[in-house]
């Protein structure tokens, strides 16, 4: 009853205030195209962190207020949107996606939640008979911890794909299963040799299983027919609705999840062409190539603010689910494995240093402690031998640190770029992986926060869901996927909501230099908001995963509506 009667008693008074707007007005008062009222406004502006009215003109912020100081803005053109109590937060930012790998994953077969390797097979097979023949059946996202940690092979799965090439990723994308139709469209047999930075892992009598790790996935992904231009279309529409659907209105596209690098920077601008983006892009281009992006700002700039380009994208190592991240000690449940680098140290740092050089960001995965450390050193000898600027030197994951390093983050300016849903996906069983004393420092959001360090979240889609509601519950519970741990694997590094949001919005801003344009609620900023149903600071903290997104706005238009 109390809380419909303060629900009535405001839309009362918001009714009250419309009827005053034209007596109360002057002539010089600018008219709003969009108004949100009777809303919880968390501004994420250390000046003003809270208020309850937002008014928009054209694509900025106009003013930022109680509801008594937006009414006069509004006219007889003016959206009116009434929250009704719910909370309005700047527009989430996604520092790390594969944007149209992420589209296309939508549409493939779904691999993620089979729980036995008799589910994964029917769901190829079921997937398999929808498929024209000769098609390749390719992402997937399985994970075979979910039946105890036994990899697939393609015997699994020749018998229900005879007509089809089979190419499914592992979730975290470092490695993938192919059927034995797809390895001899790629010239992968028993003869094939090893290839550095990867592996092809093998049977007894040394034929290919068909998984291949890392830099050996090369051998498969060529040959598979690059997508076409209508194709690659369908996958940013299928991507920007579903981001959308999730309030996020900018990405980082680390570019390297589908086509050669370039298809999705080439993709983004036809779309901007034609007036078609409603998800603001950052695009990031392949380290190896850093030399093509210098010429092609010098051609066409670093874009707009719907599409940006400036970073560059590498690798250090892959990833502790596939064991080929690079740890400094062996893994607890493999001794005799520590991991590898994707490359020599030698030519990472000439990479990094010549893009560097030439004014390019730096955007480097890495995730074992080792990577970390010798990611953290080279940054630092690039860092001297270019000397300062703001450069902005961006660590992809940072999943596993040494305590040793944590303050160097800060120190060194460098931001950590994480994903907090993979703290509660990966904490089911990286502590069989690293040990009890490693997993201590691993997700470390709360020391590097406490350091002073810049911390960006994002999801890794199509790896994880882009869905910043379910990163903010996972940094801020830890609870992991298989109810385990209620209070939080590791819970000494949980962060708070606040904390959460701001990775979200205003870091994932600084971490592609546009701080002064979003990831805040303030006059003057680009007008991307998203409403959520409730004030995910005055609840408790295991029921934000139940929280909704209402609606998405993006350049002060509504692109997405929770019907």
């Amino acid at each position: 009853m109390a809380s419909s009667f303060s629900r009535c008693n405001r839309s009362l008074l918001f009714a009250a205030l419309l009827a005053c707007t034209a007596a109360c007005s002057s002539p010089d008062t600018p008219t709003a195209s969009l108004v949100v009222t009777g809303a919880r406004v968390w501004t994420g502006d250390p000046a003003m962190p809270w208020g309850e009215a937002v008014a928009v003109s054209g694509d900025e912020i106009l003013a930022v207020g109680t509801a008594s100081d937006i009414a006069p803005l509004i006219g007889d053109e003016t959206e009116v949107i009434a929250a009704e109590g719910g909370m309005l937060v700047p527009g989430f930012i996604d520092t790390h996606v594969h944007f149209l790998a992420g589209g296309s994953s939508i549409a493939s077969v779904q691999l993620r939640d089979a729980q036995t390797p008799e589910a994964f097979v029917r769901r190829i097979e079921a997937f398999a008979e929808t498929a024209g023949a000769g098609e390749w059946i390719t992402d997937g996202a399985w994970d075979h911890t979910n039946w105890g940690g036994e990899l697939p092979q393609r015997d699994w799965i020749d018998a229900v794909t005879p007509d089809n090439p089979v190419w499914i990723s592992r979730l975290d994308g470092h490695m993938a299963l192919a059927n034995s139709l797809a390895l001899q469209h790629a010239g992968v047999d028993a003869d094939t040799p090893d290839v550095a930075g990867g592996e092809i892992i093998r049977d007894e009598e040394g034929r290919p299983t068909g998984i291949l790790k890392d830099n050996a996935m090369l051998l498969v992904q060529e040959a598979i027919p690059a997508p076409t231009p209508g194709q690659l279309d369908a996958f940013l529409d299928a991507a920007m609705q579903y981001v959308a659907a999730h309030g996020v209105t900018s990405v980082h596209d680390m570019s390297d999840g589908i086509g050669d690098g370039w298809a999705g920077l080439e993709t983004y601008r036809r779309a901007e062409a034609r007036g078609d983006l409603i998800t603001r892009i950052y695009a990031v281009t392949p380290l190896g190539e850093w030399q093509k992006l210098v010429v092609d700002i010098e051609r066409n700039g670093h874009g707009s603010d719907w599409l940006k380009t400036g970073g560059v994208k590498g690798f250090m190592d892959g990833s502790l689910g596939s064991h080929t991240a690079a740890m400094l000690e062996p893994f607890t449940d493999t001794p005799g494995e520590s991991g590898f680098l994707l490359d020599s140290l030698e030519n990472l740092r000439a990479m990094m240093t010549g893009a560097d050089a030439a004014g390019l960001q730096l955007n480097i995965h890495a995730i074992g402690d080792k990577a970390i450390r010798d990611l953290l050193d080279i940054f630092h000898e690039v860092a001297l031998e270019n000397g300062e600027r703001a450069r902005r030197f961006r660590m992809e994951h940072a999943q596993h640190i040494h305590p040793d390093d944590i303050a160097r983050f800060a120190v060194q300016d460098v931001i950590a770029s994480m994903q907090p849903y993979h703290a509660i996906d990966d904490g089911r069983w990286a502590q069989d992986v690293i040990g009890e004393e490693r997993a201590q420092t691993t997700y470390a959001f709360r020391s590097l926060v406490d350091s002073g360090a810049h911390v960006a979240l994002g999801s890794d889609w199509y790896v994880a869901p882009a869905d910043p509601l379910a990163g903010i519950y996972a940094a801020v519970t830890r609870r992991t996927l298989d109810g385990r741990n209620p209070d939080g694997w590791v819970p000494e590094q949980k962060i708070t909501v606040e904390q959460a949001l701001r990775g979200y919005t205003y870091e994932g801003a600084y971490a592609s230099f546009e701080e002064d344009r979003k990831g805040m609620i303030k006059a003057g900023m680009l007008a991307d908001m998203a409403l959520i149903d409730r004030d995910l600071t005055a609840i408790p903290p295991e029921t934000i995963r139940d929280a909704r997104v209402l609606k998405t706005i993006v350049g002060g238009r509504v692109v997405y509506s929770r019907q």
